[in-house]
């Protein structure tokens, strides 16, 4: 029996240990590199297909150095060496049996595949996340040589106007931020400054109409998160782009980046000269106004102004950054990033008075104007993965600094005039400097909970002063010295501080998937002007008790919920979703906005600030729809907008003359009652053949205000669209041509019919010097057509108006690029914010 056990014990260890000598596992390692450049290639894969059972056993990817150690049972394989863009390397049925060490492994690049990538890149060149519309730019041959505005106004539901201001579906009111964080690159909330930055650094564009808890509740209408370009790729590389254009526009721009395994440099530098000539006309027809039952006739029944504006403008702009690895799922980031601007503006306005429609006057009125403009911006940024699954944290520090000296000379002459012996006009010097500083401290946290779910909270705090120091000089007559002017020179000290915390959570289950949100704001608007103009003199000039010194804070909660339900379930031959999304925002009073000392570029007609602007509030609930075939891509919305408190821009007759007795017309922002807007979008992405791309979208939308201001009614009910269509066309000898159309609908206010604007551009491109550059040419508004054409009516004038901003232009751009195809697939350093990945 002993021995019967025995025997049965030892046949029993000798099976397993056969068994386990046949299925034992062994050690295949190597090292994969680039054959062009020698450099080793990050995240290859590496893959063992068992061809008996007709499936891949494992694998794994290359390290930093490009090398791979993967324990595999003992077997048969076919060695798969994979990287995207590179040619695939296979060893057929490798027999291992033992630890095998496959050497180094040289890949080179697979054209055709570099070709197939760029194709499909373009097709699928819109995302949709639970929060947002990703629209890579891509290759948009009519934005080389342009700027970040020229490249918005290509984004649909964007739209850029005559004055360069930006508007998403239809309301001015959005939020722009760089890399997912408000910067000096966006000019401290001015937008004029999109258009002085070369588009070519913009990466994505992020339209974001339903804003999740992460995000500042800045902006009624939403945000566009602009993404900037970070190269990824090995070694030494980057491009070199040279614009020429006409009006005058000369540019060079370099981007350089340095990539090892522990650091990361990256650089983009440029230097711009152009003019930006504008033009705007108005003509002015007054009625007779009755003041304390009197009958008072104007001095002149009607008049029209012609001005001319040169602008020349240079600008220098430069950022530097350094990446430094600490860690595997660690990282540091320093950037600097610096502006340097040199203006100088010419006006020129021709005003001619009329009586009983005879020309009984006609002046010159000049206006000099340069101004230098200093901004730097330095961010910090800390990264720390504590696994693969997506549990991380992000701690930012970010200082911005601006500074504009700007001097303005003003002077008036009379061309004739049927008067006797007139006063002459008042010449006048402006001086305003203008200080701001910025700082923000953001943290976020990502915690995982299981495959599908997982928990956000954070805070921000952002802490932004401005100082505008002006001080107005006026032509004494009688010597020609100039005189300080006491009741208009003024300091005006403004301040916003917002402090947030936000948490957050998201799941997926089944094609279902949800995020929740909760944002807690405090809002401190705070200000102080220094005048010798005293309250009761402001309280007549407005009509109305306005506070000169101010301190008001506001605490709000800002809901966010975002859904998407998957209805293509795993289908693959087709993407089909439906998304909902509500939130509530704000939208905050700028410094400008505020300031209460009118504008000295006209007159007659004045823009004045008004101190007691509160912020505004909305709630917006939007429901979306994404069909996406193998060539084409559909996608449509309805939104709606409730919105309280919101501005709105009134002009009236200040009951103040000029000293040669015409009548002086301010522009000036109130909280009007309510505003409603309701409206609907789609967009149409077909791509037929590889050599066209179509892409067309179209935006209605109506909106509804009620309120009055200073006894007057601005109720008004109107109805507005937009359309934008671009094709792109590859012609023989793989020339590209791109054409860009678009067209904005009238709009009436309470006050105004604005007409409708088309215009169109167009632009061809064609790869040389090996595909390693591009050579472009695009005309902007061919048709000269972005002209601006309003009519105003109130119950002391009715006014036609139209204002060119910028006139046709053409440009020849250059870009010469190298080492930029080796791009490693590991980390994302777009700067943004960490995105939701349930998609449905």
């Amino acid at each position: 029996m002993k021995y019967l056990l025995s025997t049965l014990i030892t046949l029993i260890c000798l099976s397993n240990t056969i068994y386990a000598q046949k299925n034992k596992d062994v050690l295949v390692t190597g090292k994969v590199m680039d054959a062009d450049v020698n450099l080793p290639l990050e995240y290859a894969t590496v893959s063992f297909l068992n061809k008996a059972e007709n499936k891949i056993t494992t694998g794994g990817v290359t390290d930093t150095e490009g090398n791979f150690s993967i324990k595999v049972p003992t077997g048969t394989y076919t060695i798969s060496i994979e990287y995207i863009s590179y040619k695939t390397i296979t060893f057929d049925n490798r027999n291992v049996t033992q630890n095998t060490n496959l050497g180094t492994i040289n890949m080179s690049l697979d054209v055709e595949s570099l070709n197939e990538v760029e194709v499909i890149a373009e097709r699928t060149s819109v995302e949709i996340k639970l929060d947002k519309k990703i629209y890579n730019i891509g290759k948009d041959i009519t934005t080389a040589g342009g700027t970040v505005s020229d490249a918005l106004n290509n984004v649909p539901s964007v739209s850029v106007d005559t004055e360069g201001a930006i508007s998403l579906r239809g309301n001015e009111n959005v939020r722009i931020l760089i890399n997912g964080k408000p910067s000096a690159m966006a000019g401290f909330g001015d937008s004029n400054i999109l258009s002085q930055l070369p588009a070519e650094a913009i990466e994505r564009v992020e339209v974001i109409t339903s804003p999740s808890a992460r995000y500042d509740a800045e902006g009624t209408a939403g945000i566009l998160n602009i993404i900037l370009r970070q190269k990824e790729t090995l070694g030494f590389n980057g491009s070199v782009n040279f614009n020429l254009g006409h009006p005058d526009n000369v540019g060079l721009t370099a981007n350089l980046n340095y990539r090892t395994e522990k650091f990361n440099l990256f650089s983009n530098i440029g230097w711009r000269y152009f003019d930006a000539p504008r033009t705007s006309f108005r003509d002015v027809t007054y009625f007779d106004r009755e003041v304390d039952g009197e009958i008072l006739e104007p001095e002149f029944r009607r008049i029209r102004e012609d001005q001319e504006v040169e602008r020349l403008n240079r600008n220098y702009n430069g950022n530097f950054g350094i990446e430094y690895f600490l860690t595997e799922q660690s990282s540091l980031t320093a950037s600097l990033f610096y502006r340097y601007g040199e203006d100088a503006d010419l006006s020129e306005n021709i005003s001619e008075r009329f009586n009983n429609d005879v020309v009984v006057e006609e002046t010159l009125r000049r206006e000099k104007q340069t101004e230098e403009d200093n901004s730097y911006q330095l961010s910090l940024n800390y990264i720390n993965k504590f696994n693969d699954e997506g549990h991380q944290l992000s701690v930012d520090f970010q200082y911005e600094n601006d500074k504009e000296d700007q001097y303005t000379y003003i002077n008036e002459d009379y061309d004739f005039t049927d008067q006797n012996n007139p006063d002459p006009f008042q010449s006048e010097q402006v001086f305003t400097k203008e200080t701001q500083n910025e700082f923000l401290i953001q943290a976020d946290y990502v915690l995982p909970l299981g495959e599908d779910s997982r928990f956000e909270a954070g805070f921000r705090s952002n802490l932004e002063n401005e100082v505008t120091d002006y001080v107005l000089e006026q032509e004494d007559i009688s010597n020609g010295n100039y005189v300080v002017n006491d009741t208009l020179t003024n300091v005006f000290d403004y301040t916003e501080n917002v402090n947030a915390i936000y948490t957050q959570y998201g799941t997926k289950f089944g094609q279902f998937s949800f995020l929740l949100g909760l944002r807690l704001e405090h809002t401190q608007l705070k200000g102080d002007i220094d005048s010798q103009l005293t309250d009761e003199e402001l309280n007549n000039a407005y009509g109305f008790p306005i506070q000169t010194k101010f301190d008001n804070n506001y605490l709000g909660l800002f809901p966010t919920l975002n859904l998407i339900y998957n209805l293509s379930g795993d289908s693959s031959d087709s993407e089909e979703n439906i998304s909902f999304g509500y939130n509530r925002r704000i939208n905050r009073p700028r410094g400008w906005f505020i300031n209460p000392f009118p504008s000295r570029s006209s007159r007659t007609n004045v823009f004045q600030g008004n101190p007691n602007l509160q912020p505004a509030f909305a709630s917006a609930f939007d429901l979306g729809y994404l069909r996406r075939w193998d060539k084409l891509t559909f996608t449509a919305s309805v939104y709606y907008q409730h919105e309280t408190d919101s501005f709105e821009f009134v002009e009236e007759n200040t009951g103040q003359q000029t000293s040669d007795g015409i009548d002086i017309i301010r522009t000036i922002p109130v909280n009007l009652s309510t505003n409603t807007r309701t409206g609907g979008e789609f967009g149409i992405m077909y791509n037929p053949q590889k050599w066209l791309r179509l892409n067309t979208s179209f935006n209605f939308y109506q909106f509804n205000t009620d309120g009055e201001f200073n006894g007057v009614d601005y109720s008004a009910k109107n109805n507005s669209w937009f359309a934008r269509f671009s094709s792109k066309v590859t012609l023989p000898y793989k020339i590209d041509w791109q054409t860009n159309a678009h067209y904005r609908g009238a709009v009436q206010d309470a006050q105004s019919d604005t007409d409708g604007i088309f215009s169109m551009d167009l632009a061809f491109s064609k790869e040389i010097i090996k595909d390693n550059a591009t050579l472009s040419l695009n005309v902007r508004d061919v048709f000269n057509s972005r002209k601006r054409k309003s009519f105003t009516t109130t119950e002391f004038f009715t006014r036609y108006s139209e204002n060119q901003w910028r006139q046709r232009s053409i440009t020849m751009s250059f870009i010469y690029r190298f080492n930029q195809q080796k791009q490693r697939q590991s980390r994302d350093h777009n700067g943004g914010e960490d995105d939701m990945e349930f998609q449905g």
